[in-house]
């Protein structure tokens, strides 16, 4: 919070950023809080002969979101494996990833880091039928590529060195970029696997088809169980939901701080108003009670008896305001506060506090409060020393008193 009450760049730009961050991942965690609640109430079918029954009297012949879980089929053509013999399946996807040390400059290490170069991913039509060989049942799966949660199986992974010679190490180094090798994987969705699907069940032709469905759902294909992904989505979303309430609750505290520090502000201000209204309010009435215009009092006469000469400088404000008895009754605290440049003690006088403007003293750090009246300090000297110590705090003294 600075001097004039405005919260500090800092403080707006954590609360901003804090506030963008809560709002980005609360819509996330809205979107997957439906996907878990639609999951949930997806409809269970049993892959068996009497699906198409069940389909064929539902409106409209599907069923817009249901959960089947089936073996993994070819329907004509099947992808062998490149690396793996008598190794087949329905998806295969071929990854080639380049690894390398790359040299952070903020850190001043190297960090790993990997990058796809290039991937290529095949698939032929496949269908979904019931674990017993003996029913005769299937589920034309469409559009598998557009499922989430597609976990294929690794079926071969190789890593291929880089060579390295002395001018190459030295070319890395100036680069800030030192090749590893080249990761080759091959992954793929083997047949007689196990798959759940969990989408829009539609009957067309005869044909049972397991489609992305409509009204913003989402489409699942997993070798897990129904209960494992819903378990798994469940689990996903208990960590957006943490993270939503951790940057939340950073916001909360951000504004909470900048409002009670607004607070204290302005209680302090109303603090300093009426001390000085009660000290000038006390001043008319000495004033009267000696007859004396303002005019007619001296300069270096006490700032409160207005009778006696002053004898007490502050140091280090070099303020020299009123006499040594009067100094005992003022309000006064050991613990002096650091309000000095570099963590140097600094004490103020009551001048200083009564002043409309503390920046003559405080100019060089404008961001920094004078300290309350308990927190002034004071020193007593004697007449033949008033020059001397003024003097060795000329440079600190502020400008009119």
């Amino acid at each position: 919070m600075e001097a004039n009450g405005r919260p500090s760049t800092t403080q707006i730009v954590m609360l901003a950023t804090s506030s963008a961050l809560t709002a980005i991942l609360y819509t996330i965690y809205r979107k997957k809080s439906n996907h878990v609640v639609r999951l949930r109430e997806a409809k269970k079918m049993t892959l068996n002969s009497d699906l198409k029954t069940i389909l064929n009297e539902a409106p409209g012949k599907c069923v817009p979101y249901a959960v089947i879980e089936g073996v993994v089929r070819s329907v004509k053509e099947t992808l062998n494996s490149q690396f793996v013999d008598n190794c087949k399946g329905v998806i295969e996807r071929l990854t080639l990833k380049e690894k390398k040390m790359v040299w952070n400059r903020t850190t001043h290490l190297w960090n790993d880091c990997e990058k796809v170069i290039h991937q290529r991913t095949n698939t032929v039509a496949f269908d979904l039928t019931p674990h017993d060989d003996t029913v005769s049942a299937t589920v034309r799966v469409v559009r598998p590529l557009d499922a989430a949660e597609l976990d294929l199986e690794t079926t071969y992974e190789n890593f291929h060195p880089s060579t390295q010679s002395l001018t190459n190490v030295i070319g890395h180094f100036i680069s800030g970029e030192r090749p590893q090798g080249i990761k080759e994987t091959e992954e793929m969705l083997r047949l007689g696997a196990s798959m759940t699907g969990v989408g829009e069940l539609v009957l067309e032709n005869n044909l049972v088809r397991l489609q992305p469905p409509k009204q913003g759902m989402r489409y699942f294909l997993s070798r897990l169980d129904f209960n494992e992904l819903l378990n798994k989505q469940e689990r996903q979303l208990r960590l957006w939901r943490v993270l939503t309430a951790l940057f939340g609750l950073a916001a909360c505290a951000t504004l909470f701080y900048m409002l009670w520090r607004h607070y204290v502000l302005r209680r302090d201000r109303r603090k300093e108003r009426s001390l000085l209204d009660e000290f000038r309010k006390w001043k008319n009435r000495r004033l009267q009670e000696l007859n004396l215009a303002e005019e007619e009092i001296s300069p270096n006469t006490c700032t409160i008896c207005l009778s006696n000469e002053r004898s007490c400088v502050f140091l280090e404000c070099g303020h020299l305001s009123i006499i040594a008895v009067m100094s005992e009754v003022l309000p006064y605290d050991d613990n002096i506060t650091h309000y000095g440049d570099n963590g140097d003690e600094e004490e103020i006088s009551l001048t200083c506090r009564l002043q409309n403007n503390t920046n003559n003293f405080f100019g060089s750090t404008p961001n920094k409060r004078p300290p309350k009246l308990g927190q002034i300090g004071r020193i007593v000297i004697e007449d033949d020393q008033i020059d001397e110590v003024l003097n060795n705090t000329a440079e600190k003294s502020s400008a009119g008193v």
